[in-house]
């Protein structure tokens, strides 16, 4: 395993915080407190905040990962799961977010709780890795055609959901896609489920940032 390769682990429900961190490969690049300002500025009106865990631990929605993303100059780009990962253009993405299903563990305690967890996958020195905070270590997927069928099987299961970071301009050029002919990233004609992207519309899903991945040292 290389040493270099930064790996945040679970604490608490703050996978979305680690999956942040995971992604920019640095412990600084967010804080729980950054994270708790941007949920109360998506609803400063709400006694009891929508976007975070009611008793404070973390587990942020999508919402809160776009608006820090957008913060740093990212794209945040769902992707339809109905369509072929074949037609991602992999060179043009800094990183992949899966939204996956999750147990509720208190000890050695499951309980009967519905939650998500947010894991980052990138490429860190010419391999593809899943950084899931709750793994004891990466994970090597492998290169492009590892991480192709790795996709394809994650996208299988009904439950979980991919999202695409990308620069400012890889999203408004949707320089992300082999061949813009063939998708159609249309949120309203979609059939699966997303959970909690309440306060997201169609047009908000390709939120305009800035460059992240512009240094081709920190993302290669």
């Amino acid at each position: 395993m290389n040493n270099d390769i930064y790996h945040e682990k679970q604490v608490r429900e703050l996978c979305a915080l680690h999956a942040l961190n995971n992604l920019f490969q640095s412990k600084d690049a967010f804080t729980k407190v950054e994270l708790d300002v941007i949920c109360h500025s998506l609803s400063p009106d709400n006694w009891i905040n929508p976007h975070k865990s009611v008793l404070g631990l973390g587990n942020y929605d999508i919402n809160v990962i776009m608006k820090a993303l957008q913060s740093r100059g990212c794209d945040t780009i769902w992707f339809d799961k109905r369509k072929d990962p074949s037609c991602l253009n992999f060179k043009n993405i800094c990183g992949y977010i899966l939204n996956v299903p999750s147990e509720y563990k208190i000890s050695f305690i499951t309980l009967p709780l519905r939650r998500r967890h947010w894991i980052t996958i990138r490429q860190l020195n010419g391999l593809f890795y899943n950084l899931d905070s709750k793994l004891d270590v990466p994970q090597v997927i492998g290169r492009e055609p590892d991480l192709l069928n790795y996709l394809k099987e994650e996208l299988d299961c009904r439950d979980k959901e991919l999202f695409l970071v990308v620069t400012n301009n890889i999203g408004k050029d949707q320089a992300w896609l082999k061949n813009q002919a063939t998708y159609s990233n249309n949120l309203q004609e979609r059939e699966a489920e997303i959970l909690q992207l309440k306060d997201i519309t169609s047009d908000e899903v390709n939120v305009t940032i800035n460059p992240l991945c512009n240094n081709k040292t920190e993302w290669s």
